[in-house]
């Protein structure tokens, strides 16, 4: 992570020397939560629970992020790349039906370090779930590692990515990971217990306010992909609970509507995309998982 350019930031900063990025980390590998999660798609939580890795930091800075604490402010407990390895195997021994990396991008150099030790010890996917601003060169770096990857594609507006997320570039940067994580994965594998083993899921959030840029996105996926390349996961569970106060998009302080909403689903449903609509019920604070404290 010396002159770091994990992801599309190119900060260049020396996250080793303890200098960090506009991740908001440095070198040293931090983790906020690790435990059986119930509540992905079906098809990734089955009936045991996705083993979630959640990393601190983040590359993106979206206003409206419900995991605030560890994405902005770093929450979490320091680990080296042996000990993340150890809890990946745990997470397997507990029954997990996959290893979920949560916002993992600024960390690709110790996950990769981690797996290329254990890989051959994992008998369940390895799902890669980011926030879909990666560099392709990641993206290639992870080859044999990852089963099943699992981005966002959330806006086609270079100005509200600009607003919300701090990237005007996002689409151009997002379409391109994604159409390399597809090619590197293949189409969606589905196994006899209906558990998803390999492929490219991609989940979209729709915001209040924001109905047409959501159906631009699926029209993009529609250009990029065919229905079979892929399985879309169409969310509902904004909620303005996590908006700062000084937030000056008055469209965020509120839920989506209904109309917002089935607009957008009937445009997946017109396009013959696979997968999942979430519950309006998703919508709810009560969702956001615990975390972990600081160890310092």
């Amino acid at each position: 992570m010396s002159l770091c350019q994990n992801c599309p930031r190119n900060c260049m900063v020396d996250r080793e020397s303890g200098a960090k990025g506009y991740c908001g980390v440095d070198a040293t590998v931090r983790i906020a939560r690790s435990a059986l999660h119930l509540w992905e798609e079906p098809i990734i939580s089955g009936k045991r629970g996705s083993g979630t890795i959640f990393f601190s930091g983040c590359n993106l800075r979206c206003v409206y992020c419900q995991n605030y604490e560890v994405s902005h402010n770093g929450k979490g407990r320091a680990l080296t790349y042996r000990e993340l390895a150890d809890r990946m195997l745990e997470l397997q021994r507990q029954g997990a039906h996959n290893i979920n990396l949560v916002t993992p991008t600024h960390y690709a150099p110790a996950i990769i370090q981690a797996l290329s030790k254990i890989r051959k010890q994992l008998y369940v996917p390895v799902i890669y779930n980011c926030g879909g601003y990666e560099s392709v060169e990641t993206i290639d770096a992870l080859d044999g590692l990852v089963d099943i990857y699992m981005p966002d594609l959330k806006y086609y507006s270079s100005t509200i990515s600009k607003d919300y997320s701090g990237a005007a570039d996002y689409f151009k940067v997002a379409k391109a990971a994604l159409l390399r994580m597809q090619k590197q994965v293949g189409k969606p594998v589905i196994d006899e217990n209906g558990m998803m083993s390999r492929g490219l899921l991609v989940r979209h959030l729709v915001l209040p306010g924001c109905r047409k840029d959501s159906i631009a996105v699926l029209d993009q996926l529609a250009k990029m992909f065919t229905p079979d390349d892929f399985l879309l996961s169409l969310m509902s569970q904004y909620t303005p609970d996590f908006v700062p106060e000084d937030c000056p998009h008055d469209n965020l302080r509120r839920r989506i509507t209904s109309l917002e909403y089935e607009s957008v689903v009937n445009q997946m449903q017109k396009l013959g995309f696979e997968g999942y609509v979430q519950q309006r019920t998703s919508a709810n604070a009560a969702y956001t998982p615990v975390f972990e404290g600081d160890d310092e």
